[in-house]
């Protein structure tokens, strides 16, 4: 009978030193932070496929474990096996082995077990997506058969809410064309229609099937979607930026909005994450996702001006997208989508981004002014391009007119003019802003934009000069003269009237 039961003990040891073994298999989920590795519950380990698989060296180190314990697993059992009273005592060796607590993975558990960067981007886009608003536009066209005016849709675009007092952000092209405009926004109501008193009923709209808010949509089931005109309260062609704004009747705010929240520009560097919210080619709150791909780029705006300090990112932008938020990996708006680089016209991969920095100052500006004050010298500039093909300046900014009057008259800058004799004479050609090399137009705006109107720079110019050589023969020389111009503002009537 005691042998038997030594039998059955030494078989027990046996299983249960095999079973230690094979639980080293199961690799805990290592966490990001350097230096450091955490077990987590059954809910929580990862398969050998998850992104945050234990490391190598772990791996290593397990494995060597185990290999221990199948090899003392029949010293363990053996004197049990054959019956001796005290051998068991002397078999067993004076070192133990340290046992790690891990948590075997099921099936089920790992079916449970959710990749976290997942789940942050899950969480990211159901947070943002009610403040990512959709944006139709509409201009204005006489009926054939009547003298009715009717609103043609011209297109959609993407826009996101700014703060409780209904001022929508997007970009002036989404706009540009239009007479008028009309936004889509999400509101969490529990699925109980809007009673504001702007929403429009029925309303048209360019989203496709099966939108977000609308019927049949699960992922914000309790949320309605709402349809608002909306009026412009300022534009900046310069840097592709618009406010518009929605209301009651009685200009009362809409209740339930969802103002985004903003991050910051400054310090991102290349490679960190980013993701878009849009509604590229009517496909409502699209997210997509990638890296920051590169700063300090430079777009051309619709009126022509560099857009400088732009973001440039990976995550798909598609036409659509043009005024959604770029976000950080935390779901903090850094940028503004506004333009790509395409042959076909989708997304290849470059699209770029207004820095959100830039966006909180023009959108400020716009709300409390209704326009953008911004410096200028007071002269009239040829275009580089031109300057270069027919003149040849290969350097510089070439002024053909000073607005008398202004300070850059009062200081000496000339433009071109044309002499008594009928010679017509070149005008200055500003090559240095306060130190700052001028290299062509976009330079130029570049340097006055980081001053105030009423600051005072220095302009650094080459102007013309004919000198009569040794032999009686005139010569064109440059000679570089150095003046104090005071910035006007941009809506000085002194220079708006002259």
């Amino acid at each position: 009978m005691i042998t038997m039961m030594r039998y059955f003990v030494g078989i027990s040891i046996l299983v249960s030193s095999y079973n230690q073994a094979a639980a080293f298999v199961q690799k805990p989920c290592r966490m990001a932070t350097k230096g450091s590795t955490t077990k987590f519950s059954t809910t929580q380990l990862c398969n050998k496929d998850d992104t945050y698989a234990a490391a190598d060296e772990d791996a290593s180190s397990q494995d060597n474990q185990r290999r221990k314990l199948l090899s003392i697993a029949p010293i363990y059992t053996l004197p049990f096996l054959l019956g001796g009273e005290n051998t068991a005592s002397a078999a067993v060796p004076t070192s133990t082995v340290q046992q790690t607590n891990v948590v075997a993975l099921s099936p089920a558990a790992s079916a449970l077990c959710a990749d976290s960067e997942e789940e942050a981007r899950i969480s990211i886009f159901e947070r943002v997506a009610p403040s990512v608003v959709y944006i139709d536009t509409f201009k204005q066209k006489q009926d054939v058969f009547s003298t009715d005016i009717m609103e043609i849709p011209i297109g959609s675009g993407s826009g996101f809410i700014w703060d409780n007092e209904g001022h929508i952000v997007t970009n002036f092209h989404v706009i540009q064309q239009a007479k008028s405009a009309q936004i889509a926004i999400l509101t969490p109501n529990n699925g109980i229609k809007s009673s504001s008193s702007a929403a429009i009923e029925p309303a048209y709209t360019s989203v496709r099937p099966g939108a977000l808010g609308s019927n049949g949509s699960t992922t914000f089931k309790d949320f309605t979607r709402t349809v608002y005109k909306a009026r412009v309260v300022g534009v900046d062609p310069t840097k592709d930026i618009a406010v518009l704004k929605v209301d009651n009747e009685d200009n009362s705010p809409i209740k339930q909005l969802r103002p985004i929240q903003l991050g910051t520009s400054t310090g991102l560097r290349v490679g960190q994450g980013s993701l878009a919210i849009g509604n590229p080619f009517g496909l409502d709150h699209t997210l997509t996702t990638g890296v920051i791909s590169g700063i300090g780029r430079e777009v051309k705006s619709p009126s022509g001006r560099p857009i400088s300090n732009v973001i440039q990112t990976d995550a798909a932008i598609n036409p659509g997208n043009s005024g959604g938020p770029l976000l950080d990996s935390k779901g903090r708006v850094i940028g503004m989508a506004t333009a790509i680089y395409s042959p076909s016209g989708a997304s290849a991969g470059i699209g770029f981004a207004v820095p959100v920095d830039t966006v909180k100052y023009i959108v400020t500006q716009l709300i409390e002014n209704g326009q953008i004050v911004r410096p200028l010298l007071g002269v009239n500039i040829l275009d580089s391009k031109q300057s270069r093909q027919t003149l040849g300046i290969t350097k510089g900014v070439l002024i053909l007119e000073v607005k008398p009057g202004t300070p850059a008259a009062a200081a000496g800058l000339k433009g071109i003019r044309r002499t008594e004799s009928g010679i017509i004479e070149i005008g200055d050609i500003i090559i240095a802003v306060d130190g700052t090399s001028i290299e062509k137009e976009g330079d130029l705006f570049k340097a006055i934009e980081d001053y105030k109107p009423g600051d005072t720079v220095k302009v650094t110019v080459n102007r013309p000069q004919i000198e009569v050589t040794e032999s009686g023969e005139p010569e064109i020389k440059l000679k570089e003269i150095t003046f104090s111009v005071k910035l006007i503002a941009s809506d000085d009537s002194t220079f708006i009237q002259k």
